[in-house]
């Protein structure tokens, strides 16, 4: 059916309205902006970790990956991923792992064996999900599993609206629940439907990027042949810089801040607090990749306070040859020094560089029995201690491994009602892109369309019936 001059002016006319209603919606749903920095804090089960650490499986649990623990949770960091404040769609990955142990057997292996790493939440239409990496040894037949982004648990999110987040995102005590899929993964303990701890995260927003002004393409200009400078190889001498992180020893924090010592921890002279280790940088020193050997110190001391302690650490070094890595420190108690006191030794492998960098991540560490007299006993040589992990760039490209995003202070507290919420200077979650009933722009979109379809066929065939012709040009 064609259509009169004056119908197709009137379609224009309000196709033409109807679009640039639409189009900051459309533009505002196409607008993901991207997560990058905050923490999830989940306990996995606390009912699990009494029966790893009891007097049953008589076993203990270790962090990997810069994990930390905030009260009886463990915090993963340095989220990643995307929201779409329109649809409320959110996906954050997190870094850090929790490594479960117990029931050793005579063989010294152990029948438990469980580690969670890498926890990811993704929400997408008022639904949830925890994917996490687990590894797992079945009970009975001791089969190993490793699987990755293993789906799991859901989230219960009943009352939450995603839509509408302008700034910093958090959820607070969200019940998960166990899946199919993540009973299998958590070796057979739990049945799928039993509730897990609840998780809180806070994530960081990046805002909206500018809409880019046009800019006028510079004239092309003729090519030379293009020439690749090939990258220095790396020889023996000094190297760019270099980092080593330790948290000494995770139980020794726990003293140190908990009910006994009632002490504190402070980093002086460049040394970094990471959570869950101290980052000793600004490495000097020499470096032979070809023999994998290493001679650095380092900038920063910790010092450890408390009820009937005073414990400092500082001007670390570490030495490696043949695949065997020391770390030394100064050791300040009871005010005398002890000068470069090897403290533990750790595997460090060939230590050869890849794409500029020579890197050992999270080796496990052994006290020596310097270390032993440097903790006045507490512990015994051959104990295990925090692993270390050690960088050393020789490449101005190569960056040294980012410290774990894992903050100071705990996740918002447990709220009765689970609740997305944007930061104080943000507009409200149900605000943006929504009605005060909450339908979302997006399906206004489709009606006013259908209404505009419905009003053109109208007004023609009103005018059809007036002219009693076919409209024509």
């Amino acid at each position: 059916m064609l259509l009169s001059r004056p119908c197709r002016a009137l379609a224009v006319t309000l196709f033409a309205a109807l679009l640039a209603a639409l189009v900051p919606a459309a533009a505002a749903h196409a607008e993901s902006r991207p997560v990058q920095g905050g923490r999830l804090d989940w306990g996995i089960k606390s009912s699990f970790q009494s029966y790893v650490t009891g007097p049953v499986a008589h076993g203990g649990w270790s962090l990997t990956g810069g994990a930390a623990t905030v009260g009886s949770q463990y915090r993963f960091h340095s989220a990643r991923g995307s929201y779409d404040p329109v649809t409320g769609a959110f996906e954050a990955a997190f870094s850090g792992g929790v490594h479960f142990t117990g029931h050793r057997k005579a063989d010294g292996t152990n029948e438990l064996d469980l580690t969670i790493s890498r926890p990811r939440i993704r929400i997408q239409g008022g639904a949830g999900t925890l994917y996490a990496d687990m590894a797992s040894k079945a009970k009975g037949s001791g089969r190993t599993t490793v699987s990755s982004q293993v789906p799991l648990a859901t989230l219960g999110l009943g009352g939450v609206d995603m839509r509408g987040g302008a700034g910093p995102v958090s959820l607070a005590n969200v019940p998960v629940t166990l899946t199919a899929q993540g009973a299998g993964a958590f070796a057979g303990y739990y049945p799928a439907g039993t509730a897990l701890d609840p998780v809180s995260l806070t994530v960081d927003v990046e805002a909206a990027a500018p809409a880019a002004s046009p800019t006028t393409a510079p004239a092309a200009t003729p090519s030379t042949t293009p020439t690749t400078t090939p990258k220095p190889k790396a020889t023996a001498g000094a190297f760019r810089t270099a980092a080593v992180d330790w948290g000494v020893r995770r139980t020794f924090r726990e003293y140190v801040t908990g009910a006994i010592a009632q002490g504190k921890w402070t980093l002086a002279d460049g040394a970094q607090d990471g959570g869950a280790l101290f980052r000793f940088p600004s490495g000097t020193g020499r470096y032979d990749p070809a023999a994998g050997t290493l001679d650095a110190a380092f900038a920063g001391s910790v010092r450890f306070t408390g009820s009937h302690l005073d414990l400092t650490l500082a001007r670390v070094t570490v030495t490696v040859t043949g695949g065997t890595g020391t770390l030394a420190a100064d050791v300040t108690s009871a005010g005398k020094t002890e000068r470069a006191v090897p403290l533990v030794t750790f595997a460090a492998g060939r230590l050869a560089p890849v794409n500029g960098l020579a890197a050992v991540t999270e080796a496990p560490a052994e006290l020596t029995e310097g270390g032993a007299r440097a903790f006045g006993g507490m512990y015994r040589a051959g104990t295990a201690m925090d692993p270390v992990s050690l960088a050393v760039s020789v490449d101005p490209a190569a960056a040294l491994p980012a410290l774990p995003d894992l903050g100071s202070a705990p996740t918002d507290p447990p709220a009765a009602t689970p609740s997305a919420k944007p930061s104080a200077s943000a507009a409200p979650v149900t605000a943006a892109a929504s009605t005060d009933s909450g339908t979302p722009a997006v399906v206004y979109a489709g009606i006013g369309a259908g209404l505009l379809a419905a009003a053109v066929v109208a007004y023609a065939l009103l005018l059809r019936r007036r002219t009693g012709a076919t409209p024509t040009d």
